[in-house]
């Protein structure tokens, strides 16, 4: 059954001229496993988060710090999550989560699906 979906896209530049300016961002907004990560799949992560967020119905409260998305060579992407995001998503009754996760022509894009 799916419990939410997501979806959101990011203009790249727009993105790597926020990180610039504030610098912090970056750890605010992304786990160690993430941070050191090209400037299109930081991108795209940050997609990501945004898009699972709204398949979890945009609660108020999640840390971006408890959620990471991570990606084998050849694979499909995976979501990692805890803490206040493990929390929403026990709520609604996730079970799984489908993420895909795009960038081309200066546009990072991600959909998310929660599935219980």
């Amino acid at each position: 059954m799916i419990v939410g979906v997501g979806i959101d896209v990011v203009d790249v530049a727009r993105f790597v001229a926020t990180l610039e300016r504030a610098p912090g961002l970056r750890t605010r907004l992304f786990t160690a496993a993430e941070r050191d990560l090209p400037a299109q799949s930081l991108a795209a992560r940050f997609a990501a988060k945004e898009a699972i967020a709204k398949a979890l119905g945009a609660p108020g409260g999640l840390s971006w710090q408890d959620c990471t998305v991570t990606r084998v060579s050849g694979g499909a992407p995976v979501v990692q999550i805890i803490g206040t995001v493990a929390a929403r998503a026990e709520e609604l009754g996730v079970r799984s989560w489908h993420l895909s996760l795009s960038h081309d022509a200066g546009i990072a894009s991600a959909v998310a699906v929660a599935e219980g």
